[in-house]
């Protein structure tokens, strides 16, 4: 119980990274003996920021980052993002889930921004050109490592 509390505590420390921050910003945390960690070779995260990504869920950009990628989707259409930039910035992690599931498979990716990214008055997406920009725009800004 104490091993599985150690790791949790681990990966959430490690979790502090946040795609498009500075390089460094959050260094690799790893369990140390009294945590259930062997020494120097225990449970490590690297972070979100520095290139090399974790496997797992993304972590919340941080405030700069979350406005410019919100500011890059309402320069395209204010209807993206409709006043919910939470809902923007999650649809734009998972998005990054199917960049990294579909790497190179741009028709893809394009299909499934289209069904991700819906509006009042665009319930079946944006259509392809208005969902290749967003995917653009989700790759630049919250997942550019991928």
């Amino acid at each position: 119980m104490r091993r599985a509390l150690a790791l949790t505590l681990v990966l959430l420390a490690g979790a502090t990274g946040c795609a498009g921050g500075p390089a460094g910003a959050a260094a690799p945390v790893a369990a140390s003996p009294a945590q259930g960690g062997a020494g120097g070779a225990g449970v490590s995260r690297a972070p979100a920021s520095g290139g090399a990504v974790a496997p797992g869920i993304l972590p919340e950009p941080d405030a700069a980052t979350a406005a410019a990628y919100v500011a890059a989707l309402d320069a395209i259409d204010p209807e993206i993002v409709g006043g919910q930039a939470g809902k923007a910035v999650d649809r734009g992690l998972n998005q990054c889930s199917s960049i990294r599931q579909y790497p190179g498979n741009r028709p893809r990716l394009v299909e499934l921004t289209q069904v991700r990214f819906t509006g009042p008055a665009h319930p079946d997406g944006f259509g392809p050109d208005t969902a290749a920009r967003i995917l653009d725009v989700v790759h630049a800004g919250l997942c550019p490592a991928f």
